[in-house]
Parts: structure tokens; C-alpha cells; sequence
């Protein structure tokens, strides 16, 4: 037994925590947890917690069931004590096989490998996401979704019930480990947003997925309902996740160089040069629901719906802020198409892949969109070698079905569930008659 979990053993015993919960997320990230006692948490450490890993969308197939959740002892928090309830802590766990192997449908494993790759080529990697949604009014009527609010982007709601949700928010966010930098209202009605600090990539994951958790069960305690959809409002802007990346070689940031363009380093440029070349064919897990791209094309200039990059450019795909002049470790990139429906674990892993890709290859970047990408007509987008995102899950599937970086990033099985899995959404989508058809066809006498 490590001292990690000789640590999580001893402080279960001290604050007599009576339920500990194991995390773990499908292909589509949807979260899953299983409680156990403390008793069997030792046993936990040692050998596992078995489970049927068929009942688990596209975690297995039938024939090899029998699965093992390893709890990883560093990631072992308390949540936040909910009406006066015992104390419960959470650890998250990476799936096994039964001879002890990594699960190679398991997203986190899949985001370990990547992570271990980079390791491989020198770098480590830092994440730093921006995780928007949208508070609602309870009772949440689906055909008509009310706003807490009618703010806007960086709006003090005099007295608003959204202010006392992020103050509540954050204070949760903290007491479970997780360091918030900011907290805001965004532009849409009753739409916020959490920035998290910077972590490891395998931290970020894991805060993303237990931001989550806490933004809805906070919501619910306040008597709203949060969403994640990114698109669930026809006039108003959609929920993203910019998402800030930096590699480091040791204490060095390796995107940065004072004498570089926007102090940007050549190892920084290749890595864009790998997202743009990859972008359309990782939107299908960056962007994975039909919901997405009703966001990215929503036709105001609010989302990234054309692979270019830029610096002081709100319409780009993948930006470099310069907040910092001249500060070595606050240089990064910004990659602004990711929205908060995504699974973490394997749109991270993709991002990741994509960049190094472009740093082996040394991929060259393409001039510097400067202007307003969605004023410009189609003829000049082309003159400039600017390329439209996929228009569609349907054409996101496509391209990635032909993506070698993808297929050999998620692995021979999961690559395989994604592209049924997201042909089955599309397929369900395209069977649906809407609203706005009946009103278009029937006249409502």
C-alpha cells in the first residue's frame, strides 16, 4: 500500500466518513458512481471493486463483463455536507480488466495514455477550462425553459439569486479541492460561468466531471435547475468550454519565446497547426451532441465555426491571449470550440494528440485570422485557406470515421462505439418532427 492511500485510510478513520463513493465515467461521460463502506475500502486499494461492465454504455461488450474499479487515491476528497447529512467522500477510479490491465474503453485510461505519450516527448500538460451553463426557473417546462434572470455579461444582478449561487458555488468548489480563479455572469439570461485553475490535464478532467456535479446540486438546493446543453435557448448564445492548454518541459513553458509572434514559441505554433489540422475530425467528441452544433453555427459570430487562430480575436477557433506580457508561465493557447456536453477524459485526450501531432510532424501554422472570420465572405474565407467546422454531427461523424489520429487515440473499440453511438443520436434526431415543422404545415385554427 502507497502512502496515498495509507493517507485516505487514516483520514476516513478521523472524520468518521461513513460512505465513500467511487466515480467513473462512460464513453459519452456520463458520470457513474457506486458507494462502498469504509471497511472495504483497503480490500479497494488491494484488488479492486468488481462490476459488470456490460451494463456500462460502451464500457465492454457482454462476453467479457467482469470488470474491476481501482480507486485512485489522489484524487480522494470530502464533498460538500448537504443539510446536515454524515460527511461523504469521493475518490475517481480507473477501469480494470480482470487480469489487472487497463480497461481500453475506459476514458480516463484513454487520457492517461495520451498524458504518458506527452511524457514521452518531454512535456507535461496544463489545463485551465471555462465551464459555462445556464440556470433555469423551476418547474423546468421543456417547451418553454425561463432564465433566473435577465442579466448579461458581467452583469451585478441587484440582489440576484445568482449571485448567491456562485458565492455558494465557489465556497463548495473549494472545500472539495478544486481552486476557482473566477465566477461571473455571461451574456445569456441566467447564464454563468466557473473558471477553474490551471491543473495537470488528468486533474482538470476529474474537476471538470465534479464541477458538474456540484453546479447542479447547488442549483437544486437554491430551487433552480443548471444545464450544460449548449444550445438550449434560440436567441441567446450558447454554453461553451474554452478550454486554456500550456506544455511544459520541466519549470519551462514550452509556448512561450519573448522574440516569438505574441511571445509565442515555435513549439506553441506546431501545436496549433496539429488542433486546426485535426479540428473537424475530433468535433464529433469535442462537440459530440446534435445540440453542439446548433452553438457553433448559430450564425452570430458567438461561437468558433471556422478553423483558423488568432490573438485578439473573439471569432477564431484557437486563440493566444496575451493578459500577461512577458510572463513565461501565463503563455498558453485557447481552443474555443469545446462546449460543456463534452466527455472531458476524451475531448482533452484528443486535443492533446492533435497538438503533439503538429510538434512531431512540425506542421506549419497558417497566417493570422485578424479580422472578424464570420464578416468575411466564402471566397475570401477560401482565398485565406479558412476551412467551415462541421456543419452537423452527421458530417462530424464522417470526417472522424477516416481520422487515423483519432481512431488510434481512443482505441479500436471505442472508436468504433463513438461513431455508433453518434450515428444512433443522429439517426434519432433526424426521426423527430418539431415544433416549428407542425407550426409551418398546420394551421392553428
Amino acid at each position: 500500500m502507497d502512502r496515498q492511500q495509507e493517507r485516505v485510510l487514516r483520514e476516513v478513520a478521523d472524520k468518521g466518513i461513513r460512505f465513500i463513493r467511487l466515480w467513473f465515467t462512460d464513453v459519452a461521460g456520463q458520470l457513474k458512481s457506486v458507494a462502498m463502506d469504509p471497511g472495504e475500502l483497503e480490500d479497494a486499494f488491494g484488488e479492486g471493486i468488481g462490476f459488470d461492465g456490460s451494463a456500462i454504455e460502451g464500457l465492454t461488450r457482454v462476453h467479457e463483463s467482469d470488470m474491476l474499479l481501482r480507486p485512485d487515491a489522489s484524487t480522494f476528497q470530502i464533498l460538500p455536507s448537504r443539510g446536515g447529512h454524515e460527511p461523504v467522500g469521493r475518490m475517481f477510479c480507473d477501469v480494470h480488466t480482470p487480469d489487472g490491465s487497463p480497461s481500453l474503453s475506459d476514458p480516463r485510461a484513454t487520457l492517461e495514455r495520451t498524458l504518458e505519450k506527452a511524457r514521452d516527448m518531454g512535456f507535461t500538460a496544463m489545463v485551465h477550462p471555462e465551464i459555462e451553463f445556464y440556470l433555469l426557473s423551476k418547474p423546468v417546462n421543456p417547451t418553454r425553459l425561463v432564465p433566473i434572470d435577465d442579466g448579461r455579461y458581467f452583469d451585478h444582478v441587484a440582489r440576484g439569486t445568482d449571485n448567491d449561487f456562485r458565492r455558494k458555488l465557489v465556497r463548495a468548489l473549494e472545500d472539495t479541492g478544486i481552486s476557482v480563479e473566477f465566477s461571473h455572469h455571461e451574456d445569456g439570461p441566467g447564464q454563468n460561468e466557473i473558471d477553474l485553475r490551471a491543473v495537470d490535464a488528468l486533474a482538470a478532467a476529474d474537476n471538470i466531471m465534479t464541477a458538474r456535479v456540484i453546479i447542479e446540486e447547488v442549483a437544486l438546493e437554491e430551487d433552480m435547475v443548471a444545464t450544460f446543453m449548449p444550445k438550449p435557448f434560440i436567441d441567446h448564445q450558447g454554453s461553451g468550454m474554452h478550454t486554456h492548454i500550456s506544455l511544459f518541459e520541466g519549470d519551462h513553458n514550452a509556448f512561450y519565446d519573448p522574440a516569438g509572434q505574441h511571445q509565442l514559441s515555435a513549439t506553441g505554433r506546431h501545436f496549433i497547426a496539429g488542433l486546426l489540422a485535426h479540428a473537424s475530425s475530433i468535433a464529433a467528441v469535442t462537440n459530440q451532441h446534435v445540440n453542439s452544433y446548433k452553438r457553433l453555427w448559430a450564425g452570430r459570430g458567438e461561437a468558433p465555426s471556422f478553423v483558423c487562430w488568432g490573438h485578439n480575436n473573439s471569432t477564431v477557433l484557437v486563440r493566444v491571449p496575451l493578459y500577461k506580457p512577458n510572463k513565461r508561465n501565463a503563455s498558453r493557447i485557447e481552443y474555443r470550440a469545446l462546449d460543456p456536453a463534452a466527455n472531458p477524459y476524451l475531448a482533452l485526450s484528443l486535443l492533446l494528440a492533435a497538438g503533439l501531432d503538429g510538434i512531431e510532424r512540425r506542421l506549419e501554422l497558417m497566417p493570422e485570422a485578424e479580422d472578424n472570420v464570420w464578416a468575411l465572405s466564402d471566397r475570401e474565407r477560401h482565398v485565406l485557406g479558412i476551412e467551415p467546422l462541421p456543419h452537423s454531427l452527421h458530417d462530424a461523424v464522417r470526417v472522424m470515421r477516416s481520422s487515423e489520429l483519432v481512431a488510434a487515440t481512443l482505441g479500436e473499440e471505442m472508436f468504433a462505439h463513438v461513431l455508433r453511438d453518434k450515428e444512433r443520436e443522429w439517426r434519432a434526431y433526424r426521426e423527430q418532427i418539431t415544433a416549428q415543422e407542425i407550426a409551418q404545415f398546420i394551421r392553428m385554427y
